[in-house]
């Protein structure tokens, strides 16, 4: 069940359980003290019946954008805080440069240190905007097979986020990190370098955050070292 269903079916049962009966509705304004003399509030008076009903769905609905928000929120309201830490380490582990990195699956082999060829299968998620998407290697893809095409560089090159740089180093094919990058070392210091998204769609994400210094500019990487040289 999608949200939108589960939203409109939280309207339609709200309206049922707080619509007052028409004898409900008389006693109400019988006991107000305020004139008695008003006609009966029957079922076959349907304009009247539709504006009680049209205000409390109404009501209903103004409240779904707040609940939609919390839930969402919830989500991304403590990154890397969701999983059990291993072996009872800190989820995360902050660089000198203040990029937090945790691995989720260990690679083999040799790993990545500066002067490294890699190529990365990547998501990049804007924190500020409760984890939308704005880069995913996935776009890119040419052939339409649904795999995408790896974001390749050399580390040090200067054509990637130094965030995203450090975030990579002692990585190993095979293994899979997630990386936070603060903006001082990601897109509020250097907009213009890799990665920059794919789509129209996910390069409005991310100008909405980064065109705008009021918002915080912190993105978070989940990677994957496809190739290593």
């Amino acid at each position: 069940m999608t949200r939108l269903h589960q939203q409109l079916l939280y309207i339609a049962a709200l309206a049922s359980a707080t619509l007052l009966s028409a004898d409900a509705l008389n006693i109400i304004i019988g006991s107000s003290g305020g004139d008695t003399s008003h006609k009966p509030i029957t079922t076959n008076n349907p304009s009247r019946r539709n504006f009680v009903q049209f205000g409390l769905v109404a009501a209903a609905a103004s409240s779904m954008p707040t609940m939609a928000a919390n839930a969402v929120d919830a989500q991304f309201k403590e990154v890397g805080q969701q999983e059990r830490p291993p072996e009872g380490e800190s989820p995360f582990s902050t660089l000198p440069n203040g990029v937090q990195i945790k691995d989720f699956r260990q690679g083999s082999g040799s790993t990545v240190q500066n002067g490294s060829r890699v190529e990365l299968t990547m998501k990049g998620r804007l924190l500020n905007l409760n984890g939308v998407i704005f880069y995913d290697t996935k776009s890119n893809d040419p052939n339409g097979f649904g795999e995408g095409t790896p974001l390749q560089f050399t580390v040090g090159d200067k054509s990637v986020l130094p965030g995203l740089e450090s975030g990579l180093i002692g990585m190993s094919r095979g293994g899979i990190r997630r990386i936070i990058v603060p903006a001082e070392v990601g897109y509020g210091a250097f907009p213009s370098l890799e990665p920059q998204p794919l789509t129209d769609v996910e390069r409005r994400a991310l100008d909405s955050v980064v065109k705008n210094p009021r918002r915080d500019q912190t993105v978070m990487f989940d990677c994957k070292v496809e190739r290593l040289k």
